[in-house]
C-alpha cells in the first residue's frame, strides 16, 4: 500500500517530469530536468579547468585556422539558441578529438588536425560537436542519469557544492587525463553527424569532405582502440553509409551558402 509521503513524492516527480519534457531539433523526445543557466555554468567551469590542466597551444598560424573555421560555422548558429561569443581553445595534444560544452565553449585537440586533412573536414567536426550543444544532449545525458540515480551526486556536486569544477566535468563527460571521452548514445550521435553536416553546409563547407574524414577516422585507428570521436558511434561504415544519405540533403544547402557569397578560405 503506498503511503501518503510516497503518493506526494509519486505527484511531484510526475510534475517534475511533465515538465520537463522536450524535443531535439529533429524531434526526437528529450527529458532536460536542467536549465540553460545551470547548463552553461557546467560548461565554463569543465572549460575553465581545461584550460588550466591541459596545455594551451601557442601556435598563432594554427590557433587562426582553427578559428577561422569555427567562426565561420558558429556564425550559422540561429540566433535564438542565445550564444552570441564562441569561445574557441586550441589544445597542444596528439588525441585525434574536439568537443563543444554549453555556454559556448569549443575545445580543438592539434593531434585531430592529422586527420582533418582540410577546412571542409575540420568543420564537419566541428558541426558535429556544435550540433551535441544545440540539441542539448549533455542535459539530456545527465537529466537521464539522475532519473536512474546514476547521476544524484554528480548532479548535486556540480550545481553548488564545494566540488563542483571536477563534479562537472565528470557530468559533462570530460576527463583531464584523457580527454575528451563523448557521453552520447548512438542516437545522439547520429542526430549530432546529421545535424551538424547541415549546419557546416550552410556556411559554405563542403559536405561531401565528411566522408573522407570518417575515412581518414578509420585508417587513424589503425585496428586499435578508436578516436575518442568514434568511441560511442556505430562502426564506421555505418556513419558513413548514414552521412552519404544525408548529402542529399546537405548539398544543396552547401550550393545555396556558396551562392550566396559564403565561401570561407581558412589556410593552415
Amino acid at each position: 500500500m503506498i503511503s501518503a509521503l510516497s503518493k506526494v513524492t509519486l505527484l511531484a516527480a510526475s510534475t517534475l517530469l511533465l515538465g520537463a519534457c522536450a524535443q531535439s531539433p529533429t524531434g526526437r523526445s528529450q527529458m532536460l530536468l536542467f536549465s540553460p543557466q545551470q547548463m552553461n555554468q557546467l560548461g565554463a567551469d569543465s572549460f575553465n579547468q581545461m584550460k588550466q590542466q591541459e596545455k594551451v597551444s601557442k601556435d598563432a598560424k594554427l590557433n587562426a585556422y582553427v578559428s577561422c573555421v569555427a567562426k565561420a560555422v558558429t556564425a550559422q548558429v540561429p540566433s535564438s539558441y542565445g550564444i552570441s561569443n564562441w569561445e574557441v581553445v586550441v589544445f597542444d595534444s596528439k588525441q585525434v578529438n574536439a568537443f563543444a560544452l554549453p555556454g559556448g565553449k569549443i575545445g580543438v585537440y592539434s593531434g585531430l588536425l592529422n586527420v582533418a586533412k582540410n577546412q571542409d573536414q575540420l568543420a564537419t567536426v566541428i558541426g558535429h560537436e556544435l550540433t551535441h550543444v544545440l540539441a542539448q544532449h549533455s542535459n539530456e545525458r545527465l537529466s537521464r542519469d539522475q532519473l536512474t540515480g546514476l547521476g544524484l551526486a554528480v548532479a548535486d556536486a556540480a550545481l553548488g557544492s564545494s566540488q563542483g569544477s571536477g563534479a562537472a566535468m565528470a557530468a559533462l563527460g570530460l576527463g583531464v587525463q584523457v580527454g575528451v571521452s563523448l557521453p552520447y548514445g548512438r542516437e545522439q550521435e547520429s542526430e549530432a553527424d546529421r545535424l551538424g553536416l547541415d549546419l557546416m553546409a550552410r556556411a559554405g563547407f563542403n559536405p561531401a569532405e565528411a566522408i573522407p574524414l570518417w575515412q581518414n577516422m578509420g585508417q587513424a585507428a589503425g585496428g586499435k582502440t578508436p578516436p575518442a570521436l568514434l568511441s560511442t558511434h556505430p562502426s564506421n561504415e555505418s556513419r558513413i553509409s548514414e552521412l552519404s544519405a544525408e548529402l542529399a540533403t546537405a548539398t544543396p544547402l552547401y550550393q545555396q551558402a556558396r551562392a550566396a557569397g559564403l565561401t570561407p578560405q581558412c589556410k593552415r
